[in-house]
């Protein structure tokens, strides 16, 4: 059987970039007890200690936002999913809430450009509806997922690449080609520093633009160079970059379907 050689999978992440609004009315009637469930919410990107506004415009309108609970998920993949409890007069009872987190939870599993974790969202429930007899946690987890589905596409969504430190010990006289190459993989050169004969060269490069790194490195410098690599963040991928990853993506789940 021959053997089939693959790109390793790039561990992408999603993240928004602006503020955005949504609601979502979850209503089943089917004979017996129905479900429904309504939940409001705004969404935008965080950062450690960015503060929560007062007060969010979107369109003509106006949402005061009062603080009545935080949650601070630490997520598994990285970054933090941050819930702001801002519901006034009981339009959601506090019961439901874990329900919705589920719902928002179960979309930062899945992001929608590329299916990738998503990551660094602050998210504010500020109103909603309840039926006091259909509501139930299902009802709130499926209006939390798609309320939260829907604000995500309207807030500017990106993709996340994870970058690394790249440092490279080469020869000298042949530094340039070895810079050149990093040029061309999305590369930014950090530093140089010359020991003797040799310079220690320090960049940071996306992970996506190293997987034939070793073997280029390799023919460049006739095996006389040696590398480390480390991990040093994730920053959004260009414009042009994000437009091929969603391409793929898209074409993927035509051929799943």
């Amino acid at each position: 059987m021959p053997i089939e050689f693959l790109e390793p999978k790039i561990p992408y992440r999603e993240t928004i970039t602006k503020a955005a609004r949504a609601d979502y009315r979850h209503k089943k009637q089917s004979g017996g007890a129905g479900q429904f469930g309504e939940v409001h919410l705004i969404v935008e990107p965080y950062e450690e200690g960015q503060p929560v506004k007062e007060t969010y415009k979107f369109g003509n309108q106006e949402y005061k936002i009062s603080v009545k609970d935080q949650q601070e998920i630490n997520l598994e993949w990285g970054g933090k999913l941050i819930i702001i409890n801002s519901i006034v007069g009981g339009a959601i009872d506090a019961r439901f809430i874990p329900a919705i987190v589920k719902g928002i939870m179960d979309r930062m599993e899945q992001g929608p450009l590329t299916g990738s974790y998503a990551r660094d969202v602050r998210v504010i429930i500020y109103d909603g509806k309840m039926h006091p007899v259909d509501s139930n946690e299902i009802s709130f987890r499926l209006a939390g997922r798609n309320a939260f589905a829907q604000a995500f596409k309207e807030a500017n969504p990106k993709v996340l690449e994870p970058v690394y430190d790249l440092e490279v010990f080469v020869p000298s006289e042949i530094m340039g080609d070895v810079m050149s190459d990093i040029n061309g993989r999305r590369g930014m050169v950090m530093g140089m520093e010359t020991e003797k004969s040799f310079t220690r060269l320090k960049a940071q490069v996306p992970l996506k633009e190293l997987s034939s790194y070793s073997t280029t490195l390799s023919s460049l410098t006739g095996g006389r160079a040696t590398f480390t690599m480390q991990f040093n963040s994730y920053q959004l991928v260009p414009a042009d970059v994000q437009e091929k990853l969603l391409a793929a993506y898209a074409a993927s789940q035509t051929e799943e379907e």
